[in-house]
């Protein structure tokens, strides 16, 4: 997993990667765009978490528009924004943002699957894990779990306090 700033035409807003993991570990959602081929681009908010390493993971239902995309197209793009703020009178928004190129993967072995909803408890839900794991037992047959193997990232950011 590559982290690099290069190809941003705005090299005084760049994100360092520091800041840029960070945004990706707290980031709220996030918003998955991937190539469906004969039926156009497609993109999706999505809630996800991030391994610490170099994957995302997100669950979904076991069919739909996401999952024929990913069959025909591997590779997508990811994208977080975290802090904005629209300064209407100085015509700008502060913002901070990441975007991702990785490859995604489904069908994955059932303790990946478990131990992926285990992190996204973690993250959504800490004060309800008890119950979480008990709906996630229950729920485990009629869920699918993505994993998103990052290939490359960068960030952009603008502050105006600085």
């Amino acid at each position: 997993m590559t982290y690099s700033n290069s190809d941003i035409k705005r090299q005084d807003r760049l994100l360092d990667e520091h800041s840029a993991g960070n945004l990706l570990k707290t980031g709220e959602y996030g918003v998955l765009s991937m190539n469906c081929k004969e039926s156009g681009a497609y993109g999706v908010p999505i809630n996800y978490v991030w391994d610490g390493d170099k994957s995302i993971y997100f669950h979904c239902a076991l069919k739909g528009r996401k999952l024929q995309c990913i069959d025909i197209n591997k590779t997508v793009s990811f994208c977080v924004v975290g802090r904005t703020n629209v300064i209407p009178e100085k015509f700008t928004t502060e913002y901070e943002s990441i975007v991702l190129e990785c490859q995604a993967y489904r069908l994955l072995p059932e303790k990946e699957r478990m131990n992926a909803l285990d992190l996204i408890l973690d993250k959504y839900s800490p004060k309800d894990k008890p119950a979480g794991l008990n709906y996630v037992e229950k729920s485990i047959n009629k869920t699918e779990v993505v994993r998103l193997d990052i290939i490359k990232w960068s960030g952009k950011c603008k502050d105006l306090r600085q």
